[in-house]
């Protein structure tokens, strides 16, 4: 974990200034989120980045917690929260198994582009259902790289040697949703945003 960390907190500013490739498909998974989203919920975010999504997403909901572990990433995301002027949103730096994160006490937890670059994703499972309120709901995106694995994977061995690339996990869909559902989740919706030979797996799971 410390040593992703470090990687993001390097391009934090990169990061920041990097545009979105798909902008119907972010779009589409905004959408798909705002519409669980209620006015009186507590929401966490994991792995917000720079809190672009969160800027977008607090209005339409009373309290929305973004966190990740990057101080560079936390830095730019609370500066883009106060230029917002957005009293709601609260930007933290932190994993989901800080003791900060109560057990249950979140309405959604939600994760974007974020599982396939953690080294423990089970484990990032269990503690999202941990804090969750029971019949609480996870709410993530997760590109899906598998079906093109005898691509990313040699690419990706030589940049992380050279390090231009943290971990990355290649998830299939199926792999990702039993993972998701061994952690006690079931899921309720699924789509993929956009539609492609390597998907980016759009997920929401009850916490049962």
């Amino acid at each position: 974990m410390k040593d992703s960390s470090v990687f993001w907190d390097k391009i934090s500013e990169k990061y920041a200034k990097s545009t979105i490739k798909n902008i119907p498909a972010y779009e589409q998974t905004l959408d798909r989120t705002r519409s669980y989203l209620k006015a009186g919920d507590r929401v966490l975010e994991i792995g917000c980045g720079t809190s672009n999504t969160a800027v977008k997403l607090a209005p339409s909901v009373g309290e929305y917690v973004a966190s990740d572990y990057s101080r560079g990433m936390v830095e730019i995301g609370q500066k883009r929260a106060a230029e917002a002027g957005l009293s709601n949103l609260k930007v933290v730096q932190g994993a989901v198994s800080d003791a900060q994160f109560e057990d249950a006490s979140f309405d959604h937890v939600l994760g974007f582009n974020l599982f396939h670059l953690v080294p423990d994703d089970v484990a990032i499972f269990k503690q999202v259902h941990r804090v969750l309120k029971p019949g609480g709901l996870f709410i993530s995106k997760t590109p899906c790289l598998a079906p093109m694995r005898f691509l990313f994977s040699p690419l990706i061995g030589i940049m992380k040697i050279t390090g231009k690339a943290p971990h990355v996990t290649l998830y299939g869909t199926d792999t990702l949703e039993a993972a998701i559902v061994s952690a006690g989740f079931e899921v309720i919706e699924y789509g993929d945003y956009p539609a492609r030979k390597t998907p980016s797996r759009f997920l929401v799971a009850r916490k049962v």
